[in-house]
């Protein structure tokens, strides 16, 4: 794919900063018999991450916009652009030497993402997406899954930790969609997830309480790809609520239906 002088600078970028990560990664595995334990370090490389990316981004594109996990929301000279970044998505992952994380970056104008990327460094799978051209990784064009009924779907999910307000709504949601679906997946990362969904490994996703950063990248892929996105509240906006649903044409409707109906 040829892709924009944007989508190519964040291409760079993506996979600058995924080796980056990568070296640190190979050290968290080392580090998980110290006592001290790889928190800090995991942090670090994070915030390196992001730093590698937003030198690269805002150093080509000064007059852009940032939101960004680790050093938050920085206006630009142009009000229509910004870079929509998470350096290090599945972080917990990544802290236990568990090789399913991402970087991912994403560019919205005019309130709309209109490319995204989605780096998994440690499996060297590139996913990359414009407005109107199409979906990829690596060299292959992506297409959403053609399954059509929910018995033989597998969908992810995120599962809520440490007492987060959305547990009891997303055990519901389980309750109600495990019974009638072939498998639900929790892996860690919203961006893999949505990228799976785009390249037809997941038929379909959903998740309570995450942020824009999470998900920007990854909506554009599914919608590329041929699938639908929406928020799990019909009428809300998907990164106001922080609460989406992702699938294919054929069980994006009944995975709406399940959820909604569930609250």
């Amino acid at each position: 794919m040829q892709g924009s002088a944007n989508l190519n600078l964040m291409i760079k970028a993506a996979r600058k900063a995924g080796r980056s990560l990568v070296k640190d990664f190979r050290e968290v595995e080392n580090l998980q018999v110290s006592a001290k334990g790889p928190g800090d370090f995991v942090s670090k490389a994070d915030r390196e991450a992001e730093r590698i990316i937003k030198e690269e981004l805002r150093g080509a594109r000064p007059s852009y916009g940032w939101l960004g996990e680790e050093t938050g929301e920085a206006d630009g000279e142009d009000p229509t652009r910004r870079w929509i970044v998470d350096p290090l998505d599945g972080t917990t992952n990544f802290l236990h030497g568990l090789p399913h994380w991402a970087v991912s970056i994403a560019l919205e104008h005019k309130g709309e993402i209109v490319a995204g990327v989605v780096f998994d460094a440690a499996k060297d799978e590139l996913y990359y997406a414009e407005k109107g051209l199409g979906a990829f990784m690596n060299e292959s064009r992506l297409r959403v899954s053609g399954r059509r009924h929910m018995i033989e779907a597998i969908f992810a999910t995120g599962v809520p930790f440490g007492g987060r307000s959305t547990l009891p709504a997303t055990l519901q949601d389980l309750a109600r969609l495990m019974p009638v679906c072939a498998g639900v997946r929790r892996w860690g990362s919203a961006a893999l997830d949505l990228a799976y969904v785009a390249s037809g490994r997941y038929d379909g996703y959903w998740e309570r309480g995450i942020n824009a950063w999470d998900m920007a990248a990854g909506l554009i892929l599914v919608k590329e790809a041929g699938g639908f996105v929406g928020p799990v509240r019909e009428g809300r906006d998907i990164f106001e609520s922080g609460a989406v649903i992702a699938g294919n044409g054929e069980l994006y409707e009944p995975l709406c239906k399940i959820l909604r109906e569930a609250h």
